[in-house]
């Protein structure tokens, strides 16, 4: 159970600098399109780029349409960080002293719920205003099957729980 600990804090620590990173870029990507600061055109504002900060060298580059801003680029970062900082609770779940607990059965609960709906329903809404390319729907397809792989988990998890509890164990 040490290795188990070792890699989820790893682990942990992997998806957490990843969520913060696609947060914080969603972050500054939504600011920069708002406010025009750390932004620049391409071919008549056909284009953008959201520039690192301070400098004038292109960090992202898009096409400069709001369905494109909105469905391909904004909502894409911040479910991915979304994405990754659920995924590091779960992995924090693994490194506790105890390893069936309600917290660790509410993070699946949240990973899956997250997994099964979300890339789904974000795929519906952005085919009304664009269209969908057909790697998209691939990945809705292994969003939904990772969330079915976290219910399992998390029913589990919840069985660990109620033996745990009964036999009063640690485990």
């Amino acid at each position: 159970m040490n290795k188990v600990k070792i890699v989820s804090k790893i682990l942990f620590y992997i998806t957490r600098v990843l969520a913060f990173f696609y947060l914080f870029t969603a972050a500054y990507s939504l600011f920069a399109l708002i406010t025009g600061v750390f932004l620049g055109f391409r071919e008549n504002k056909k284009y953008f780029h959201v520039m690192y900060p301070f400098t004038q060298k292109p960090f992202l580059n898009g096409d400069y349409n709001m369905s494109y801003i909105i469905f391909d680029f904004l909502l894409v970062l911040g479910l991915y960080g979304l994405f990754f900082l659920l995924a590091s609770n779960i992995f924090k779940a693994f490194f506790q002293p105890k390893l069936f607990t309600e917290y660790g059965i509410r993070q699946l609960r949240f990973f899956y719920w997250a997994n099964l709906f979300l890339p789904g329903l974000t795929i519906f809404f952005a085919s009304i205003f664009a269209e969908v390319e057909d790697m998209a729907i691939i990945l809705v397809i292994l969003h939904f099957i990772l969330g079915i792989f976290a219910y399992f988990f998390a029913a589990i998890f919840r069985q660990g729980l109620q033996l745990q509890n009964e036999q009063d164990l640690f485990i």
